[in-house]
């Protein structure tokens, strides 16, 4: 039985490989849960397969997501973190969002971190431990024009958090989020240099954040030093949600 396993969806790449990088140096073995095969098991090839697996899920889908912890369960025992990363973004504005990209984003987002939690929450709540970080966004504070469903699917979030957080917390299980702002990831690496010079200059700090500054915001709350913690937001955004 590991001493600590922790389970990462999204986690082959961008925050959520950082995160897992971070988890692994933490001495967790580290579950990372991923579409994408191809490069969730270069992943494990990179971060070591003595501390880390891939296993292909789609959090979308109830029963992946089901197995995922059943798999856990069978070779661990227990999970002791949970990180929520995984995550779509299909922007526009809403006089011509196909209702396609409103669902999937939902789904993915909102729907995919819910069922996540809602599994999380059986094995934590049995084995009275367990920590939840739920990957938010600073768009939940609603000032991002065409993203009114990656706003909403991240707001969501957001509540879902603080109820989770009054449901679990008799049962010595935290649950908290962290809002990334600006962070340089394949994301953010897409956009034209004019684009992402203005989203910089609107940086009070002038720049943008990495992937590590999520994975140490993470791995804090992970940890006992926070374990007075719960149902909080935390923004890492270089000041931009002030």
């Amino acid at each position: 039985m590991s001493k600590n396993t922790a389970i990462v969806t999204g986690g082959a790449q961008g925050i959520g490989k950082a995160i897992a990088a971070r988890l692994i140096k933490d001495s967790y073995f580290t579950v990372i849960a991923d579409v994408s095969e191809e490069k969730g098991n270069a992943v494990v090839e990179e971060l070591g397969k003595d501390r880390s697996i891939f296993i292909k899920c789609d959090i979308n889908n109830e029963k992946d997501v089901q197995e995922l912890f059943k798999k856990n369960l069978d070779d661990h025992k227990q999970v002791n973190a949970v990180v929520n990363n995984a995550g779509v973004i299909r922007d526009n504005v809403i006089w011509k969002m196909p209702l396609e990209d409103f669902n999937v984003v939902i789904d993915v987002n909102l729907k995919g971190t819910w069922l996540m939690c809602r599994e999380a929450a059986k094995v934590m709540r049995g084995q009275n431990f367990g920590r939840i970080v739920n990957i938010s966004s600073r768009a939940w504070l609603g000032n991002n024009r065409g993203q009114s469903n990656y706003t909403a699917s991240k707001a969501g979030i957001v509540g879902l958090t603080r109820v989770l957080a009054l449901e679990l917390g008799k049962y010595n299980v935290n649950v908290n989020a962290v809002a990334p702002g600006l962070i340089d990831t394949p994301l953010t690496q897409n956009l034209s240099q004019k684009v992402l010079d203005q989203l910089i200059e609107a940086q009070p700090t002038k720049k943008m954040g990495k992937p590590e500054d999520i994975a140490n915001t993470v791995a804090f709350l992970l940890s006992d030093e926070s374990d007075f913690i719960t149902g909080q937001i935390i923004h890492v955004d270089g000041g931009r949600s002030i």
